[in-house]
């Protein structure tokens, strides 16, 4: 690891950079992320960007050149850019000791960052569109990787919450126990439906169109709104990335007790309004 450490700090160095983004993006306030940690994230995942060469290349400017999409001045800072990144609804802290504070800086303000630049980037000169109706044809266009990031980690961000854990209730609680059993048999499930997403992806927990509830996998940035992603008309309303830049500075690559984790930060009060809205037939927008 300290040879990509050094590969990081020499990079920035170089190019007078600094892993952080614009106060105006996100500002939520918390004592900061230890550096160390953020280079060694930085160092070992880059930030997404889109494919423009071979794998073994991509690799070796991971540490460098891949982040610059994030952290530099772009589309995400123009003033006709269709699409910004939210600010967390919470303090970069506020998951603790369950998801630490360095890994959500990273994850939010470079990783989610990156992916609206690419969207921005995919959509210029083409009319405004709202985030959801990019999602069905999102595959076919290409899409999916951008886009689905955007859409992805807005949810995923909006359904924790720092006061979260405990069990659904209301209709939301009466259709997973119809479906699984009880929450703790639904844990079970979600948990087996996680751990075994090959490489990096979702789990989602979605919504039917007769209103039962299910669970399904996609890979990479796909999500159930997608044509093709998923068996036809799912509505996704809570989901647990489990791409390793997720989980890998407090968990390494135990993935298993980062999922168990999971479950103390979900807001299962949104969730529930989630399932209202799904529901009724109308997808999550952000």
């Amino acid at each position: 690891m300290s040879r990509y450490l050094t590969l990081f700090a020499a990079s920035t160095s170089a190019l007078n950079i600094a892993p952080a983004v614009r106060s105006r993006v996100c500002t939520p306030r918390m004592a900061a992320p230890n550096d160390a940690d953020l280079a060694e994230l930085q160092a070992r995942f880059g930030v997404p960007t889109e494919p423009t060469t071979d794998r073994r290349t991509a690799l070796g400017l991971m540490a460098g050149a891949a982040g610059l999409a994030a952290i530099t001045p772009g589309a995400a800072y123009a003033d006709d850019a269709m699409f910004t990144l939210p600010p967390l609804p919470y303090a970069y802290d506020a998951l603790e000791p369950h998801i630490d504070a360095a890994t959500m800086k990273f994850h939010h303000d470079f990783h989610h960052q990156a992916y609206i630049n690419n969207l921005n980037k995919a959509m210029a000169g083409k009319d405004a569109a709202s985030l959801v109706s990019l999602m069905p044809g999102a595959k076919g266009a290409k899409l999916n990787n951008a886009g689905g990031g955007h859409y992805n980690h807005c949810l995923f961000w909006s359904q924790m919450s720092g006061k979260g854990g405990g069990e659904p209730t209301g209709a939301l609680a009466d259709k997973m126990n119809a479906a699984f059993g009880s929450y703790d048999e639904f844990k079970t499930a979600f948990s087996a439906a996680a751990a075994g997403v090959f490489g990096s992806g979702w789990a989602w927990l979605a919504v039917a169109g007769d209103g039962s509830v299910k669970i399904v996998t996609t890979p990479n940035q796909d999500n159930p709104l997608m044509d093709g992603a998923t068996e036809a008309g799912l509505i996704p309303i809570m989901g647990i990335d489990v791409w390793e830049h997720a989980y890998y500075l407090k968990y390494q690559n135990r993935r298993p007790e980062y999922i168990s984790a999971f479950y103390n930060v979900i807001d299962w009060g949104k969730v529930g309004e989630y399932y209202a809205s799904a529901a009724a037939g109308k997808p999550i927008e952000f």
